[in-house]
């Protein structure tokens, strides 16, 4: 996990005192002008780790001197009589009050009670995190005034004694993990390979978008410590690349991790911001975010950079299947960093680039329709080779590059070969389907990363806001059934209202289908032709031959247009040969959970883990946490329940480090 230096120049404070040691500096360095950060955005905030006590001493201080106050240690927790501290309270040095004195000209109080601190924990035995946060003074503050604090005193007396032949110039480098969420995580490596004099690779930017991100995480962090992100700076603190993941985003992840998409639409396209998105299928067949960044070069480097982010942020755990736009880099990176993941390319960014690089050609329109009719009218290898031959040799298209690559690369994006690989609805088989971008409607070409950063509450809010509609209404609402089939009948108990809702469409489409006859048995296995009218654009019903496999003993069914991999649920003709051979359900093989209404309730079960190994109590709490939050979603009712459950679990919780702590003491 990245470590990244944040530099700032604090100014002196007024004089008071310092209690308790042990606390160290950093190094002098010089620091870039271009990534300066204003000391105003130097937050503590929950979630923020140090490699040390002393580091995190020196980050609260540092802050302090900043913004005019000074600190002390005003409590320190130990685990045994070799005094391991384990956990500390730094305070402002306003906080509490000072013993009375029975002598006769006492000092007068200058303590005020202030509240501000931070208390910070030792985490793995090896790592300090704040795990509280007060930011608010009961005083006034004042980072112009002419002296300052012992701590500060102590500071610049460390700096003075670590570099006596030099002029004291006090910038602090202080080192933050900037994951705290996830206890023993592995670091995502971001030096290696990396050339220091090359600048042309880091992000550029418009004035305001640093310190908005910056800003941006800060916030998130204080408010939801599940927040993550990660920034990529180069040996000269440019800042290369960016990455971030909200709870939610991170929860989805667990939940939809079979079938990505990398959406590169705004590097395809040159959107001024360099945005990158991690989607996925939620269980109302829907896209969900599972992440995002912004990438300072397309380049094999930054790609492995962000994947591993992103990998590291998603606990080590691999998709299936990964979908990508054709880029040669992105393919690298994605076959270095998840070499089990089924890549593939997206159909929807091939026939979008259609008018782009055929359009000037003679008879486009003849050869677009040929193309498609290669792309979504081959059932079978066979037919894709010669649509597609026939296509090159009658308009004269061997020297197409464009087309050339297509072909090579063709068994990552023609349906016809990917027949066994499950896209949950990713990929279009038929002409006029295709995906959206995430951020559609909502990026555009001249969109700073200021501007979007702005936005993306709003748009991750109202897409979290339909998918509890939609949770809503599959739980309460009864779905309009159109048949009489029993299978309509059973999608519909199951599956959430827009999965049933596309299921049912092919649930009517088996009036399409007739004349099923077996034309081949062996064993067990029958094979049969299904025949189907479809309606052509002369607004002639053209009938096709579709062939569908049927196991009976273990009632498994295969039709030949490969429906169920690609969309998730059966295709009208094996429903039809189910139904023609006596079945009255749908095989349980086939009713995927994830489309399920109860899918998330149920996803524990599913995820059994050892809860006897240390090394995964992290998980399982986190697995289990999930429960409570879509619980507690349900209804105020179900939150004000949930909430005062588990105010009083932490309150317990508390108790027993003080017992703990007290009976080690």
């Amino acid at each position: 996990m990245e470590l990244v230096s944040l530099n700032s120049e604090p100014v002196f404070g007024e004089g008071d005192e310092y209690e308790d040691g042990g606390c160290s500096t950093a190094g002098n360095f010089d620091e870039p002008k271009s990534t300066r950060l204003g000391r105003e955005f130097l937050l503590p905030m929950v979630g923020l780790e140090f490699e040390s006590f002393d580091e995190a001493y020196d980050f609260y201080n540092v802050y302090a001197k900043g913004k005019g106050f000074g600190i002390r240690v005003s409590n320190s927790w130990f685990r045994s009589k070799r005094r391991e501290r384990y956990r500390a309270k730094l305070s402002c040095s306003s906080a509490g009050f000072k013993k009375k004195s029975e002598a006769n000209n006492p000092r007068p109080e200058t303590r005020t009670g202030c509240p501000a601190m931070v208390i910070i924990r030792l985490v793995d035995a090896q790592r300090w995190r704040i795990v509280e946060a007060e930011l608010d003074h009961n005083h006034s503050v004042s980072p112009e005034s002419k002296c300052f604090y012992k701590s500060h005193k102590k500071m610049i007396l460390a700096a003075k004694k670590a570099q006596p032949s030099e002029p004291v110039r006090e910038v602090h480098t202080i080192k933050l993990y900037r994951t705290a969420v996830v206890d023993g995580l592995c670091k995502v490596d971001t030096r290696n390979e990396r050339n220091a004099m090359d600048h042309s690779k880091h992000l550029i930017l418009k004035e305001g978008d640093a310190l908005a991100a910056y800003g941006y995480f800060c916030r998130m962090k204080l408010t939801n410590p599940n927040f993550f992100y990660l920034m990529d700076l180069d040996d000269e603190g440019h800042l290369k690349n960016l990455f971030w993941a909200d709870a939610r985003s991170r929860i989805a992840y667990n939940y939809f991790s079979d079938t990505i998409m990398i959406d590169t639409t705004s590097l395809t396209n040159k959107y001024e911001i360099p945005l990158i998105s991690f989607v996925g299928i939620n269980h109302h067949g829907e896209s969900v975010l599972l992440g995002c960044g912004v990438l300072g070069d397309e380049s094999v480097e930054c790609f492995v950079w962000m994947f591993k982010s992103w990998l590291t942020c998603m606990m080590g755990k691999h998709p299936q299947v990964i979908v990508t736009d054709q880029s040669k880099p992105l393919h690298i990176a994605v076959s270095e960093v998840f070499p089990l993941a089924r890549q593939c390319y997206c159909l929807s960014y091939i026939m979008l680039r259609v008018p782009e690089k055929l359009g000037g050609l003679n008879g486009f329109e003849v050869i677009k329709r040929r193309f498609s009719k290669a792309v979504f009218g081959s059932l079978t290898i066979s037919e894709f080779e010669t649509f597609w031959g026939e296509m090159i040799s009658q308009h004269n298209l061997r020297e197409n590059k464009w087309l050339q690559v297509l072909y090579e690369d063709r068994q990552r994006w023609a349906p016809v070969y990917l027949k066994d690989t499950s896209f949950l609805g990713m990929l279009p088989i038929s002409e006029g389907e295709g995906t959206t971008p995430f951020f559609d409607g909502y990026v555009h070409k001249h969109t700073s990363l200021k501007e979007f950063l702005d936005k993306y509450d709003m748009v991750l809010q109202r897409k979290y806001l339909k998918e509890a509609m939609g949770d809503v209404e599959s739980r309460n609402l009864a779905s309009e059934l159109k048949t009489r089939s029993t299978f309509e009948l059973q999608l519909s108990k199951v599956y959430t209202k827009e999965m049933f809702e596309k299921c049912q469409i092919e649930v009517e489409g088996m009036h399409s289908c007739f004349n099923i006859k077996q034309v081949a048995k062996n064993g067990p296995i029958l094979t049969l032709v299904v025949k189907q009218r479809q309606e052509a654009e002369t607004n002639e019903k053209d009938v096709r031959h579709y062939e569908v496999l049927y196991e009976t003993t273990q009632v498994e069914v295969r039709c030949i247009c490969g429906f169920f991999n690609f969309k998730g649920y059966l295709c009208r003709h094996a429903l039809s040969v189910l139904n023609h051979n006596g079945v009255e359900e749908i095989p349980s093989q086939y009713i995927l959970r994830r489309w399920s209404k109860d899918y998330k309730r149920k996803f524990l079960l599913d995820s059994a883990i050892s809860e006897d190994n240390p090394s995964q109590w992290h998980e399982s709490l986190f697995r289990r946490s999930l429960q409570v939050v879509e619980e507690g979603a349900q209804s105020e009712d179900h939150y004000e329940a949930m909430m005062q459950e588990m105010n009083s679990l932490l309150t317990e919780v508390s108790l027993m480090d003080k017992n703990y702590t007290m009976c080690n003491s």
